[in-house]
């Protein structure tokens, strides 16, 4: 991966480090618009998030295969998760420089509402694309 950088909360409650990759994606989903407040802009960070001790991340178990990390005390959003904790999709928000990152891949392009477009060049998936390349297929050890 890259060079580990920390990251916290909005209150400071939940400090934590991983190591990103330089590009993040954006996810249009009804799902990730509820609850970050708008478009979740996150970046790969594989297995390595380590939240400091003590730190009061909670977790809701948002579909069978993956997971989505809050802050208890001020509710800021940090990561997805897969279920397994093998892979997290750190929030660039929650890093000191949100802007040292590229935007370079936007998925479930199909629930984007019109009212809102990013500029520059991105790779766009629908959500069926996103299932079929990371969704546990039916039969399939998990």
């Amino acid at each position: 991966m890259s060079t580990p950088l920390a990251g916290r909360c909005l209150c400071g409650a939940c400090t934590f480090t991983a190591e990103p990759k330089p590009q993040a994606g954006v996810c249009h989903c009804s799902m990730c618009r509820k609850w970050s407040g708008g478009i979740f802009m996150a970046t790969d960070c594989g297995d390595t998030l380590r939240f400091s001790e003590g730190a009061p991340v909670r977790t809701y178990r948002s579909s069978d295969w993956g997971q989505r990390l809050f802050c208890e005390r001020c509710g800021s959003t940090l990561a997805w998760q897969t279920a397994d904790g093998t892979h997290s999709s750190v929030s660039i928000q929650a890093f000191e420089d949100p802007g040292a990152f590229t935007i370079a891949t936007e998925i479930f392009i199909d629930d984007k509402p019109a009212s809102y477009a990013l500029a520059g060049e991105t790779t766009k998936m629908t959500g069926a694309e996103v299932m079929a390349l990371y969704a546990p297929q039916p039969g399939a050890d998990q």
